[in-house]
């Protein structure tokens, strides 16, 4: 097949997801391309982007993207389709809300060309806090693209189960593909001796929930009497806001901001791990640490206790500054061995349920069937024509 992947910010746990696929299909055989957004992701963004090119027979194509709808989409969504049409592609697939736009708006357009189309939207506009007219606006354009979507892969049951519930029955196929990682990534990282008590790994905004860790971490200092460490990795919009918040808690000579690096080698800067997202799809740090055996404090929210599965009373609610507190000193005196014990439970049952080949094969298992039904449906019109005698 040929297949062209559309996205827009080339960065975090989405595009992760698609480099990941992209090499696994490329692996077995498929001709793939890249569609990404050309304003983001920086350095970092353009050298995995010029280490995939290689393997890449569509190649990749840069455009400007915006977060929020712009005027500036319309131009984009025709471009994108005059690039799919040139390439000849047999599956367009979009990541995400404004992947899933450029990916699925040309199937309004009456012509010939017709590949299939694909839509997963790692949690994207239903993850989204919006004012009710907002949000109501954005659930209209995912009904509207719906009905020429061929096959939504959600990467979660609950996605899958908020897209029902806000956008009603869909035409579409149904698959529930869930993130993997690599074989070599359930491999147990120890912390380094001059750890910090806590570490968050994740971007800096406000969905990820990281002010109420700031506000457990001040807490549970003062309650203790000790000044407890704080590392949080990575990069987004709401980093000063944070350095703010560290100093008006008075906590800020213990709190680092290192930037954005590799999870593997962020997990070796804190002995736990801390998730105190509001909003989730199927994050892939969270899978990263059960693979990589890390002590680790979650909340539940979106596909998080998809992951911890039969462990998922261990899950606290979001939101809850002195929950999160408490749930950190129980972690914090657990007996070192029961915290390990954890983790290997943990990571033993993640292994067997979330792997790349897994992924890969059911998303490529969701293009066939939707080849198949498009034949099916073409002969069954065809059968329903009448031939004057």
């Amino acid at each position: 097949m040929r297949i062209l992947h559309v996205l827009r910010a080339p960065l975090g746990g989405l595009f992760r997801h698609v480099l990941d696929l992209t090499r696994e299909q490329v692996a077995r055989g498929h001709a793939v391309g890249l569609v990404v957004d050309s304003l983001t992701g920086g350095d970092r963004a353009t050298d995995n982007l010029a280490k995939l090119e290689p393997i890449l027979e569509l190649g990749i194509l840069r455009i400007p993207m915006r977060r929020a709808p712009h005027l500036q989409d319309i131009g984009a969504v025709m471009r994108v389709d005059a690039h799919a049409r040139q390439l000849t592609v047999h599956v367009i697939h979009g990541h995400g809300s404004k992947g899933g736009l450029y990916a699925r708006l040309p199937g309004y357009l009456p012509r010939a060309f017709s590949p299939i189309r694909c839509y997963t939207p790692h949690g994207g506009s239903f993850n989204h806090i919006a004012t009710p007219v907002v949000q109501a606006t954005y659930m209209t354009v995912e009904r509207l693209l719906a009905a020429r979507t061929d096959v939504l892969l959600f990467e979660s049951v609950f996605i899958a189960n908020r897209f029902h519930q806000r956008v009603g029955d869909t035409q579409a196929l149904v698959r529930i593909v869930q993130n993997g990682i690599n074989p070599d990534e359930f491999t147990p990282i120890r912390p380094k001796p001059d750890a910090a008590d806590f570490v968050y790994v994740g971007e800096l905004r406000s969905a990820k929930g990281i002010d109420t860790l700031i506000d457990a971490t001040a807490a549970l200092s003062r309650r203790r009497g000790e000044a407890l460490k704080l590392i949080l990795v990575g990069s987004g919009p709401d980093e000063q806001k944070l350095i703010r918040q560290a100093e008006a808690a008075g906590i800020a000579a213990h709190v680092t901001f290192p930037g954005a690096m590799p999870a593997p080698v962020a997990f070796t800067l804190g002995k736990i791990l801390v998730i105190p997202s509001r909003a989730e799809s199927l994050p892939y740090i969270v899978l990263e640490a059960a693979g990589a055996q890390i002590p680790m404090i979650a909340t539940d929210v979106g596909g998080i206790n998809e992951v911890f599965g039969p462990y998922r009373e261990r899950l606290i609610v979001s939101d809850n500054p002195a929950l999160l507190a408490q749930s950190m000193e129980r972690m914090l005196d657990m007996d070192p061995a029961e915290r390990r014990q954890q983790a290997e439970e943990l990571a033993a049952f993640a292994s067997t349920r979330f792997s790349i080949a897994n992924m890969a094969d059911a998303v490529i298992a969701g293009y066939r069937d939707a080849f198949a039904r498009r034949a099916l449906t073409r002969d069954e019109a065809k059968r329903s024509v009448v031939v004057p005698s």
